[in-house]
């Protein structure tokens, strides 16, 4: 998790800059500052385009009662990728043109998939794994939250009969 912290926001946008400045030497300044402007424009228009169609096909496989699972694989790289284009740089719209392009978006749904499959395969049933409790020490059990039963008025205005039944859980008829 350290390692993905590092990569995502110190190596990446020190790569990005590199790039930056590396095409710049190349092309100049200002027609390297124009062609990120560009492949935002365009980054924002497949976007646009995309998740259109990914919401549709996600909306026309509930509708045809199946399960959505190339759909929300789909929908998942898409909002990557899209979340990549928008992120200012040459390395982050490459990638982010690779996750949302639909000839490339296959191959990334698999390595997806493949990624997700390896998760869940070395995952166990552990709640802290899944992020869903505590992490327990040794000699730590479940927690234990301490109440009482309390049982509902099965007819508040029925009046109370004898002594069997436990006090304060029926209530007498009004007079």
């Amino acid at each position: 998790m350290a390692i993905a912290l590092f990569l995502a926001f110190v190596a990446v946008p020190v790569l990005e800059i590199w790039v930056i400045l590396q095409v710049g030497q190349v092309i100049g300044g200002w027609p390297t500052v124009l062609l990120l402007v560009l492949d935002s424009l365009l980054g924002v228009w497949l976007l646009r385009r995309e998740g259109v169609r990914t919401w549709r096909a996600l909306r026309d496989a509930l509708a045809q009662a199946r399960l959505p699972g190339r759909e929300l694989a789909d929908a998942a790289l898409v909002l990557v990728g899209g979340t990549l284009l928008l992120t200012p740089g040459f390395v982050t719209d490459a990638v982010g043109f690779l996750l949302v392009m639909p000839p490339t978006r296959p191959v990334a749904r698999r390595l997806l998939l493949r990624l997700l499959a390896r998760r869940v395969a070395g995952a166990s049933l552990d709640p802290t794994v899944l992020g869903m409790g505590e992490a327990r020490g040794p000699g730590r059990g479940p927690t234990v939250v301490e109440g009482e039963v309390v049982r509902p008025d099965p007819d508040p205005h029925r009046p109370t009969h004898g002594d069997d039944q436990d006090p304060g859980t029926h209530r007498a008829a009004p007079p």
